[in-house]
């Protein structure tokens, strides 16, 4: 969606957030695509946010994430990943896992912290099977090892919203389904009015990102993730539910260091509105 504005609403809702300055935004080119991202943040590790579905780019809220995320920023150099420039018509999240971490070695990064939200969870996930290398600790948000159908239906209606060029519904349906009702309320003017700013090709390069997630599934390989990893999910998540956290730790118990937090009271983006989310991600990342 338009997650500047979403973001900001809830920020400035929760926490009586005051904007800073926008971060600027960077491109970093390989041998076959670019990619944005921005980066934050002065410490000597080096932290990789790879969020998840929105509608126009995450770009645009570099204000309001890296103010989101300054807790990080005396320990870790906080890097902001899109995903990439000229998407091709079909881009599965197998795709921008391979992409995303080209990119990160075009960038000369490795050994890094990895928090993924949402889909960006799956696209870390498979980072973290595929490159052990580049991968130190993987922090994992309302995300899932494997889409089913069932779990793919919300995703279905959003598909529709868009393909019929209904940005508002679509902006609508977004936030009952990831926030609580009460924050959805609140916001509820901020979405239809976002929504007015939709283009008709940020709907499509929506439609070609949210099919990136159709059959999904690294369960079996779970196993191969060989670094620290926090799994925290929500209780009530309306897209995925906790049992999909659950699952991710089942399959990695016994690993040093692996642990899994579910959150009471919050929906799928207990990431933005969690006060102690970010505070809980810092903990954890320390340890290593």
């Amino acid at each position: 969606m338009s997650y500047f504005r979403i973001l900001l609403a809830v920020m400035c809702v929760l926490f009586c957030y005051a904007p800073a300055k926008a971060e600027e935004i960077m491109t970093v080119k390989t041998e076959t695509f670019e990619m944005d991202y921005f980066k934050f943040g002065h410490g000597r590790k080096n932290f990789v946010i790879i969020p998840g579905v929105s509608v126009q780019s995450v770009m645009k809220s570099a204000q309001a994430i890296s103010d989101s995320y300054k807790i990080l920023t005396e320990d870790f150099t906080v890097y902001v990943m899109d995903r990439r420039k000229d998407i091709p018509p079909s881009y599965s999240v197998y795709d921008m896992a391979r992409d995303t971490a080209e990119a990160l070695r075009a960038l000369n990064l490795d050994n890094v912290y990895i928090f993924g939200a949402s889909q960006g969870g799956m696209i870390a996930i498979k980072i973290a099977i595929d490159n052990p290398e580049l991968v130190k600790c993987l922090i994992l948000g309302s995300t899932s090892a494997r889409l089913s159908k069932e779990d793919f239906k919300v995703f279905e209606d959003w598909i529709k919203l868009a393909k019929s060029g209904n940005a508002e519904k679509l902006y609508l349906s977004f936030g009952e389904k990831v926030y609580s009702k009460s924050v959805f309320e609140k916001i509820r003017g901020v979405l239809i009015e976002s929504a007015k700013t939709v283009t008709a090709e940020e709907l499509k390069h929506f439609i070609i990102i949210v099919e990136g997630g159709i059959g999904f599934d690294v369960v079996d390989d779970l196993e191969k993730i060989s670094c620290p990893v926090l799994i925290i999910g929500a209780k009530d998540d309306e897209m995925l539910d906790s049992n999909a956290s659950a699952q991710i730790m089942e399959h990695l118990s016994g690993k040093t260091f692996c642990e899994l937090f579910i959150y009471d009271g919050y929906g799928h983006a207990a990431y933005d509105v969690a006060p102690d989310y970010k505070e809980r991600i810092l903990k954890f990342a320390n340890q290593f």
